[in-house]
């Protein structure tokens, strides 16, 4: 168990719990305009307490011992520590950059399905899925959660329901991270479109909550994990829907390739004319049901990005702090920083920027646009 401090979910002195049209004006340059809210749809607890890694490390090393596994009731990380690890690194950066709402999930690198078994994963993912519970909690006006599921190699995807409707029922989750590949970069699962996934989509489409397709360490030494097979799964994921059929078995269910789609706006021409090669529908069809979110940390990029894929289908995010946390020596400015690059581009009019820091991601996460309502927002 994660256990509370007492502190009863107050975020104690200095802290900002809320964004409102003053806090927004004063990190606006004089006479700059901009959108009512800016909502990150791609935010990872990177800087959890150094308890939580401790712990996994004593699960790891366990793993055909079980009789060695430690305890869930042994870790424990206090409000203090939570608030901390959030105030001086993703809050602080969020609003010096200027975000309002994060939708922060497990640490991606950390799911790490390939290891071990289905009852070790769902512990991992339970354990982590309360600790970022505990943060949107802590900061309801900054982050909605986003679950983990406890995926494992050769598991039925079925396995990871109980998980996922207790994120939403119990936790008050906005969306998942689904993993294409929980074998870590062997590629061992079905296709996207396979049957064997239709029960989570079933569940997705009951909540109507979208899942980002969002693969976890790689244990393939061919494949570096955020430079390589991060990029790989989101590709391949796109062809794997553009393959099949499955938004006409489910016209409602929603996924969020992150990373800006991988290589998919970037090679656009190639996935239209495999289309055409394939018999099958012009990629652009997809993107009723399909986002690009912007984590792509350069000016041309972003300015392709919002040139070829349309604006309806694009979700501002920047996976801050992420894998690449360095400044750009050509800029001056942090390679994540990714609103600069969105404010900047040529191909995106005062409407659709809009769209892309909010309107989108509140048609996209409809619980998250009923749970900003609720609160006046």
């Amino acid at each position: 168990m994660l256990p509370p401090d007492g502190s009863g979910g107050d975020p104690g002195p200095g802290v900002v719990r809320c964004w409102d049209t003053e806090m927004r004006r004063r990190r606006r340059a004089p006479g700059q305009r901009g959108p009512s809210v800016i909502i990150d749809c791609h935010g990872h607890f990177t800087t959890a307490p150094a308890q939580l890694g401790a712990w996994r490390d004593r699960q790891v090393a366990a793993v055909g011992h079980p009789e060695d596994a430690p305890d869930p009731d042994d870790l424990v990380i206090t409000d203090h520590e939570l608030h901390e690890a959030i105030e001086t690194n993703q809050l602080r950066l969020m609003d010096e950059r200027g975000s309002d709402l994060t939708i922060f999930s497990p640490r991606a690198s950390f799911m790490a399905h390939h290891i071990g078994d289905l009852e070790l994963s769902s512990t991992w993912a339970r354990l982590c899925n309360d600790l970022v519970h505990r943060v949107s909690t802590l900061f309801p006006d900054r982050f909605a959660m986003g679950a983990m599921l406890p995926q494992s190699p050769g598991a039925d995807p079925a396995t990871s329901l109980p998980e996922l409707r207790r994120a939403v029922e119990e936790l008050g989750a906005v969306t998942v991270n689904l993993n294409p590949d929980p074998s870590g970069g062997k590629w061992t699962a079905p296709p996207l479109t396979d049957r064997s996934w239709y029960p989570l989509y079933e569940a997705m489409v009951e909540y109507d909550i979208p899942a980002m397709v969002h693969v976890s360490t790689s244990c393939n030494p061919a494949f570096h994990t955020t430079g390589a097979h991060y990029l790989n799964a989101d590709t391949t994921a796109f062809m794997q829907l553009l393959q099949g059929d499955l938004f006409a078995d489910f016209p409602t269910l929603r996924f969020v390739v992150p990373h800006g789609g991988g290589a998919v706006p970037y090679h656009w021409g190639r996935f239209r004319g495999l289309a055409m090669a394939l018999k099958r529908p012009d990629p652009e069809t997809l993107l009723h049901n399909v986002f690009f979110d912007t984590c792509v940390y350069h000016q041309p990029g972003i300015d392709l990005l919002t040139d070829v894929i349309p604006s309806s289908a694009i979700l501002f995010a920047s996976e801050m702090i992420g894998a690449v946390r360095d400044v750009d020596p050509r800029t001056g400015n942090y390679f994540d920083d990714t609103k600069r690059y969105v404010d900047d581009t040529p191909h995106l009019t005062d409407g659709e920027r809009e769209a892309v820091y909010s309107g989108n991601a509140l048609r996209v996460y409809p619980r998250l646009a009923a749970r900003l309502a609720a609160a006046g927002h």
